[in-house]
């Protein structure tokens, strides 16, 4: 305990059951050996990670014997590095951390080594040091406090009360902007550990058995998660790269696949009407003898000219009459450019709304609103944007949208029109300066208790080998 009051006196046989609730781990059999003066716990994949001043260790705990499927991922900061001498005189160099021990109720903080102990029969050892004054030692006994069970690692329970943990974040970006300074200070200030990887620099070891990314002459280290912030212009790379990692098993905010999806605006639009998600009347076709065809199926004038690879409002034109925008066809034909036609709604006169959608929730919203003259809204583009309050429908349509992608962090763009919500676009890098600054929310923060959820350390069931030849 922390207080001073008196605690009744604990009895230990050479065997008990206890629990270390900083670690996420709520039932472990230790044996109590006087003999020795350091704890140790069996740790696997132990991994530092963090700064040289705040060095941390992260590492794996199979708290069951028999059970190396079932798997407790764990970090702590380090307080030691120190050479260990074991019961049969081997020295060992172990990492020390701090950690709560838990019995019958009572709690006190102890240090313990971590180190691999597959050759013993107790997953855990309770050195001298670890034991209070008001325990007293029955060594020719076992369990003498209550007995936990091994049940709790099968509980809905058990993922509840997880504890937090720091975690290894890689944010994937070529630029230092404010969203990329955002992520990596949040992350921070949670106590993470966040790496900002040129995603170009990165290259690929492309094999079966142990799939890499490597980084400036040097395999990548485990993440807990990838952030992806990938740029239009190395869509393709950027999806390859998240690929690997999602290969190795890394969690990604966003997969390569909406991720590419998403930045196809053709094939986004495709998937959108497939589910039955309301955006403006869109056209396309490859042949100059279809202009006149496709400007029919949008509707009458004024239109609406848009490149397939045009980004923050660039190669987005806006045809007043028909021959304006026969014109700006032909031109983008010219170019051997890609281009949707689209009906140009005109009761959103200039403004549209970005809904953040974070983990299946819109988390923010704001209106934004085009620069004098210019019917686009970008922020980028000299636009402007204030907080706003949605609707219900514009919240399940935003929602729907992120959905169809499988984006767990995405930009919705919409537009009022008189037939309810109409999808202009669904950004997978969405930036956090505008929509963070006119709402006044910690969008950055709702992203990080997204990933902290999804990477708590929860028991991990790894598959069996299979015993067929």
């Amino acid at each position: 305990m922390t207080d001073d009051t008196p605690q009744p006196t604990l009895q230990f046989g050479w065997e008990e059951w206890i629990s270390l609730p900083d670690l996420g781990v709520p039932a472990l059999r230790a044996k109590v050996d006087t003999g020795a003066r350091t704890s140790a716990l069996h740790a696997f994949d132990i991994e530092t990670f963090g700064s040289s001043a705040k060095p941390k260790v992260r590492f794996t705990v199979h708290p069951i014997p028999g059970r190396d499927d079932l798997v407790i991922p764990c970090s702590a900061e380090i307080v030691d590095r120190r050479e260990v001498t074991s019961s049969n005189g081997d020295k060992e160099l172990r990492y020390v951390i701090s950690s709560s021990l838990e019995v019958s109720g009572q709690h006190w903080p102890i240090e313990i080594t971590l180190t691999n102990r597959a050759n013993m029969t107790s997953r855990m050892l309770l050195g001298r040091t670890a034991l209070k004054d008001n325990i007293s030692i029955v060594a020719t006994e076992r369990f003498q406090q209550p007995e936990l069970s091994y049940d709790v690692y099968h509980t809905a329970k058990m993922r509840q009360s997880a504890p937090k943990r720091s975690l290894r974040i890689a944010v994937l970006s070529r630029e230092d902007n404010y969203s990329t300074r955002r992520l990596v200070e949040e992350g921070e200030k949670r106590g993470h550990t966040v790496e900002v990887i040129n995603t170009t620099r990165c290259y690929m070891a492309i094999n079966a058995m142990a799939p890499e990314v490597h980084y400036d002459g040097k395999r990548l280290p485990r993440f807990d998660a990838v952030i992806p912030r990938i740029g239009a212009s190395i869509t393709p790379y950027g999806a390859a790269i998240i690929r690997q990692f999602e290969t190795i098993g890394t969690y990604c905010v966003n997969g390569s696949a909406g991720i590419t999806a998403s930045r196809d605006k053709l094939y986004a639009h495709q998937l959108m009407a497939r589910a039955k998600i309301g955006m403006p009347n869109t056209a396309f076709a490859a042949s100059p003898r279809d202009t006149g065809n496709i400007i029919g199926l949008v509707g009458t004038a004024p239109l609406i000219v848009k490149l397939l690879e045009s980004t923050q409002g660039k190669g987005v034109v806006l045809a007043e009459t028909r021959k304006a925008a026969e014109s700006v066809i032909d031109a983008f034909r010219g170019l051997k450019a890609n281009f949707l036609v689209q009906d140009f709604v005109k009761e959103a006169a200039g403004e549209d709304i970005r809904c953040l959608v974070i983990g299946g929730k819109v988390v923010a919203a704001m209106k934004r609103t085009g620069a004098e003259g210019d019917f686009r809204s970008n922020l980028h583009r000299g636009g402007s944007a204030k907080s706003v309050k949605i609707s219900k429908v514009e919240r399940e349509t935003a929602i729907r949208a992120a959905r169809v992608f499988d984006l767990n962090k995405a930009g919705v763009d919409l537009l009022r029109s008189e037939a309810g919500p109409k999808v202009l676009e669904v950004n997978s890098s969405p930036g956090f300066e505008g929509i963070e600054n006119s709402t006044g929310k910690n969008i950055v923060g709702n992203l990080y208790e997204m990933i902290e959820a999804r990477v708590r350390p929860t028991p991990i069931r790894r598959r069996k080998a299979s015993a067929k030849a």
